[in-house]
């Protein structure tokens, strides 16, 4: 055995928890106020636990998006940061950065994911109208399973939302490798039952957030691409969490357990046609998200988002970033494939979700940015219209002070054309854990704070609106306790 083997073991073997691969130079204070205040608090918030001020969360496990921590090297390539409006090295540097990563032609870089999807969404529609002369209500988008904002910007746009996750993907009951996984037969029998023509582009979220955080294997992604090409229907990769998804390749699926983070994800990527990033999630930035096209195939499609570019984000060499912003982008995109960086992660994500099922608690199997409690089954008393996933979430605040957001029947919505509610397979909680930022200690407070719920379900109640939004609404709704 060499020393790199026998380190591997140490660490292994020292804690169920990993140490942590890096060392803390530059700390936070966070402050726990009372249960008197958390309670006034949250009632200030409408019982939404997304519009609390940070100054009253102790532990903020509502996202991972932009609240991780940043390396000393991105936080160094700022300073090299090229303010120029137009033509920026910065940007020069960022679209590089993208080729050679997941070998993608042309790159317009967005102040964050969403940035992405307003323009890559209505003009991939507009493509298909012109291309077939089609009536826009007639128009369906698939997914493995979509999530809140690529969702609300299909609907908002005119389309019919379809998820094909596969059978086991919400039973929280079962273990499966890629629970994030296409359900071939149903992409399949959309495209049939609807016609190709009226399907303007295929979404694979990698990892699949609304199943938990699951991965997609490389397999599926092949099978995807080639009934996609089969139809002439462009798969867009929606891809915050690729560096994940390819450590569980990695990990799980035979014939990768040699292959490096940036080998996997290079394939990963040569099955999609562009792809849409937050990059705030695995690439670590504050701010930022990327749109980038493969080849010129689509360089109409990708004239035509610079041109809404300017108008919605800014100039096409810096779509709402700064240089600065830029340049730690770039540097953070293969930061995120660091594999002792990974191992850390998802291991600190299994010591949180082994913690809460050894004390009773239903969760989905481990995926990789988050623990998800199945609030459905922890809370049988509260029916999804009384949303037990908000219900969870609030009661985890008043008891621990820790802010967590519901990923369940409020986060899916309504149907955007008949206003009624759409089915949710699971009414999940989930506890987001920033990148870098939370040890061993925060994930014990999780679970002990779980174990005091776990004494008092039966009391906890469910909410009503007092406030429904007509489009993403929990970002502003406002709830009220049922009686």
């Amino acid at each position: 055995m060499n020393n790199e083997q026998s380190a591997s073991t140490l660490v292994s073997r020292t804690s169920i928890h990993p140490p942590e691969p890096f060392r803390i130079r530059v700390i936070e204070p966070i402050d726990r106020i009372s249960p008197l205040e958390r309670e006034r608090a949250l009632n200030e918030a409408g019982l939404n636990t997304l519009l609390l001020e940070s100054k009253d969360v102790y532990i903020d496990c509502l996202t991972d998006s932009g609240t991780g921590a940043v390396t000393q090297s991105m936080q160094a390539a700022m300073l090299m940061g090229d303010e120029a409006y137009g033509g920026s090295r910065s940007f020069t540097k960022l679209s590089a950065a993208v080729e050679d990563i997941f070998d993608y032609q042309l790159t317009i870089p967005t102040h964050q994911g969403r940035g992405a999807e307003q323009l890559y969404v209505p003009k991939l529609i507009e493509l298909r109208e012109k291309k077939f002369g089609l009536q826009r209500d007639k128009m369906t988008v698939v997914s493995n399973f979509f999530f809140d904002t690529t969702q609300a910007h299909s609907q908002i746009n005119g389309c019919n939302i379809v998820n094909a996750p596969v059978e086991e993907a919400f039973d929280t009951n079962k273990s499966a490798s890629f629970k994030g996984d296409f359900d071939l037969e149903i992409l399949q029998s959309t495209i049939e039952a609807v016609g190709a023509q009226h399907i303007p582009y295929i979404v694979v979220t990698i990892t699949c957030n609304s199943v938990g955080g699951q991965p997609v294997s490389m397999s599926n992604l092949r099978q995807v691409y080639a009934i996609a090409q089969e139809y002439e229907i462009p798969v867009v990769i929606d891809c915050a969490r690729f560096a994940e998804n390819a450590y569980f390749i990695q990990q799980r699926e035979e014939g990768y357990e040699y292959e490096s983070i940036q080998e996997i994800t290079k394939e990963m990527f040569s099955y999609g046609d562009l792809f849409s990033m937050s990059a705030k999630k695995d690439a670590m930035v504050p701010i930022g998200g990327i749109l980038s096209f493969r080849t010129h195939e689509y360089f109409e499609v990708f004239r035509e988002c610079q041109n809404l570019c300017v108008v919605l984000e800014g100039f096409p060499t810096y779509g709402g970033l700064e240089g600065g912003a830029m340049e730690r982008l770039a540097v953070g995109l293969y930061e995120a494939m660091r594999q002792e960086w990974l191992d850390y992660r998802i291991r600190q994500v299994r010591y949180l979700v082994e913690g809460l099922r050894k004390i009773g608690i239903p969760c989905q199997q481990p995926g990789g940015h988050a623990a998800f409690v199945d609030a459905g089954k922890l809370l049988p008393h509260i029916p999804a219209e009384n949303f037990p996933g908000v219900a969870l979430a609030n009661e985890l605040y008043l008891v621990a002070g820790i802010r967590t957001p519901e990923i369940g029947s409020l986060l899916i919505g309504r149907n955007s054309k008949t206003g009624e509610q759409i089915p949710c397979p699971t009414e999940l909680l989930r506890i987001t854990l920033p990148r870098a930022t939370y040890t061993q200690s925060h994930m014990d407070y999780i679970i002990q704070a779980f174990r005091l719920i776990k004494d008092n379900v039966d009391k906890i109640k469910g909410v009503r609106f007092t406030y429904e939004p007509p489009v993403l609404r929990h970002f502003n709704a406002r709830f009220a306790n049922v009686e």
